[in-house]
């Protein structure tokens, strides 16, 4: 028996690819609204990287967290261009955390809550549960490319289009 019909059917499924979606769209809205709560905090922690300018902590601080969220959101509402802010975000991600496991440093990730920050986690633990999550980022681009009739094709402006007709 030939796996790739086992692959094929994997990669296509409907269910699946809207698990993943659903679930990787939670946790981006999860973790923007976290730091949104605090965005102080959520400074502190980018300044122990030391790879963001003073003056641009503010606008980082909010920034990044308000982009999580609405990516997380336009994933969850299937809005072309989400699923690559996603994988941009985590590209990303996975860079800065590569860069603390590289120089040692010592610090929280900063990922989610008040709570992870103050128990210190592991920078290895975020950076692989960052690969994680790009491994269902990057099965959706897979499960969205054979389906070029997917909704997750339309932009916002004709989804609106397509509700307001059938009114």
């Amino acid at each position: 028996m030939s796996i790739l019909p086992i692959m094929k059917r994997v990669v296509t499924s409907r269910r699946l690819s809207f698990v993943i979606r659903f679930a990787l769209g939670f946790v981006f809205i999860y973790a923007g609204i976290t730091k949104l709560t605090d965005p102080k905090a959520f400074a502190r922690i980018i300044s122990l990287y030391d790879i963001v300018p003073e003056s641009l902590l503010p606008i980082i601080a909010v920034g990044l967290p308000a982009v999580e969220f609405l990516a997380g959101l336009g994933l969850i509402f299937n809005i072309r261009g989400s699923l690559s802010a996603i994988f941009v975000l985590l590209m990303m991600f996975i860079t800065v955390l590569g860069y603390g496991i590289l120089n040692d440093l010592n610090i929280d990730c900063g990922c989610f809550s008040q709570e992870e920050i103050n128990q210190q986690n592991s920078l290895k633990a975020a950076f692989y549960r960052d690969l994680i999550l790009t491994g269902g980022a990057f099965f959706l681009f897979l499960s969205t490319s054979r389906r070029p009739w997917s909704a997750t094709n339309q932009s916002l402006s004709e989804k609106l289009k397509s509700i307001k007709g059938r009114f």
